[in-house]
């Protein structure tokens, strides 16, 4: 999603190369969808032919509807989801064992995925600045990860269709207040916070992005490299993710899925480490690209 100087208002748009082509420009015809989506989550609601269609209307609209790259305002590709980001913790053996000697409890891997969510307005755009309200917490924490976004919703998915219900992947930075998890005994506030989830910068399609499970997973501070991993090491991985999350819970199309973290956080080292105000963040998932977000401080 991505807005234009002098209107803020997030619009569809298909990167190629250094441009942007605006979909909501394109005049419908008789090869494309009724109305060509002004958003993503409502292209993603018309389903996997409207998908195609629009695909192909935007290929053969040319550079005439396009904007570059460099003269626009990116949003997340979701501004704001309809729910909740289901995201997973623990899914990282390397991660979960830093974070249980951090705790000064015991190592021991999850048998069963551990969800919880991030409230939708944590949710920012790939080069958004993050807020930290000092008055709150002083712990702010990094976690690259990859998201999915779900396509075609369900309930009770099959792993062995779980796949297929994915649109596509995008980047996400479960931004983190360390000490506000401690406090609540859970994991929901101290993800929850304004700013909290920068997300993009773009979603590649299901079809184009390949095998998620051998991406590499990057995360640098100040240009720093603090993570780097591999989803092929996930523990639980999106197809066994999608379908335990959809056993008795309905999933639908434009739910985002933020699949957990490898080692490095700052929780995790010794000593460890907080962010900053002025601090850089660059998260960088392998084939979709990178956020850089720089974190300020609340303005009273």
């Amino acid at each position: 999603m991505f807005s234009v100087p002098g209107d803020r208002t997030p619009r569809l748009g298909i990167v190629t190369g250094d441009r942007i082509i605006d979909v909501a420009a394109i005049p419908a015809d008789s090869k494309g969808p009724p109305r060509m989506p002004n958003s993503l989550l409502e292209l993603i609601r018309l389903g996997p032919e409207a998908w195609r269609q629009t695909a192909e209307v935007a290929r053969t609209a040319g550079s005439a509807k396009s904007h570059a790259a460099k003269d626009v305002r990116w949003h997340a590709p979701i501004p704001r989801p309809a729910k909740n980001v289901f995201c997973l913790g623990r899914n990282y053996a390397d991660h979960v064992k830093e974070a249980a000697r951090a705790r000064g409890q015991e190592f021991k891997l999850p048998t069963h995925p551990v969800f919880f969510t991030k409230a939708p307005t944590t949710v920012i755009g790939p080069y958004d600045e993050i807020v930290w309200d000092q008055g709150v917490t002083q712990q702010v924490d990094w976690e690259a990860e990859l998201g999915v976004i779900i396509g075609i919703g369900g309930r009770n998915i099959r792993r062995g269709d779980a796949m297929s219900h994915v649109f596509g992947y995008t980047v996400i930075n479960d931004v983190s207040a360390r000490d506000l998890q401690s406090a609540h005994g859970q994991f929901f506030k101290g993800k929850s916070l304004d700013t909290f989830c920068p997300m993009g910068p773009v979603v590649v399609t299901a079809d184009e992005f390949g095998n998620p499970q051998n991406k590499t997973v990057m995360l640098r501070v100040n240009g720093i490299e603090k993570q780097h991993g591999n989803t092929a090491d996930m523990i639980f991985p999106i197809d066994q993710t999608i379908e335990v999350l959809s056993r008795g819970c309905t999933i639908e199309p434009g739910d985002v899925i933020s699949t957990g973290t490898p080692e490095g956080v700052g929780m995790g080292r010794t000593p460890q480490e907080w962010l900053q105000v002025g601090d850089m963040m660059e998260t960088e998932v392998e084939g979709i690209g990178i956020l850089r977000n720089r974190v300020i401080a609340q303005r009273e």
